[in-house]
């Protein structure tokens, strides 16, 4: 299904929101903007970084904490911005214990691809009970998920050639077991709702509509 503006898809591992402002089906497969909403406590799942993607988070409201290349980066004034180039490991977290945070994520290269793999596959993973905790899947999952798309996500620890190597013994194993790279059921799930977008401020919209 062709992901459009306005659905709403939900993480309730990591407690957010995600509103797509302007989907990959609007820049060719290689630009997203989403409107992430995140509660107190809630956060990405797992350090990551994306090889050949540029990401940028804009805070709207709230604090967030970004944590890029060993370091912590605090957003807690509309319109402040940190910039995550590629291959850069990084994690986000709502840095605030009593109101939402609302955040502008926009990720250039790979678009179409992200899609599929986080809002599609891993949201639905999450909401299905079939992540841990901090919303990442079993080791089974990702020996399948993860090697397909490389281009897109890698986890931080270990080391992806380690990674590579203990996935490439175990995929096997877990397709046997009936695991799927990007379950079809999350492919064609209907987001649950549509959302009207919220006007954004003048120092936010300014950069994202502009740029």
């Amino acid at each position: 299904m062709v992901v459009k503006p306005g659905e709403v898809y939900y993480n309730p591992r990591c407690r957010e929101k995600v509103v797509i402002r302007t989907p990959s089906s609007q820049t060719n497969g290689e630009r997203i903007i989403m409107d992430v909403y995140v509660e107190p406590g809630g956060f990405v799942a797992g350090y990551h970084n994306h090889p050949f993607s540029e990401e940028r988070f804009t805070l709207v409201r709230g604090r967030l904490r970004v944590h890029i290349a060993g370091r912590d980066v605090i957003l807690k004034e509309a319109g402040q911005t940190v910039l995550i180039p590629p291959g850069k490991v990084h994690r986000w977290f709502s840095d605030s214990d009593d109101e939402e945070t609302f955040m502008i994520c926009e990720l250039r290269n790979k678009a179409d691809r992200f899609e599929k793999l986080v809002l599609r596959q891993l949201f639905g993973l999450a909401q299905d009970g079939r992540t841990n905790a901090a919303g990442v899947p079993n080791l089974l999952q990702r020996a399948v998920t993860l090697p397909e798309f490389a281009d897109v996500v890698r986890y931080a620890n270990p080391p992806w050639p380690v990674q590579r190597v203990l996935y490439g013994a175990l995929a096997p194993i877990a397709r046997l077991m009936g695991y799927r790279s990007c379950n079809p059921e999350y492919l064609d799930r209907a987001p649950e709702e549509t959302a009207e977008l919220e006007p954004l401020p003048p120092e936010v919209a300014l950069h994202h509509l502009t740029s």
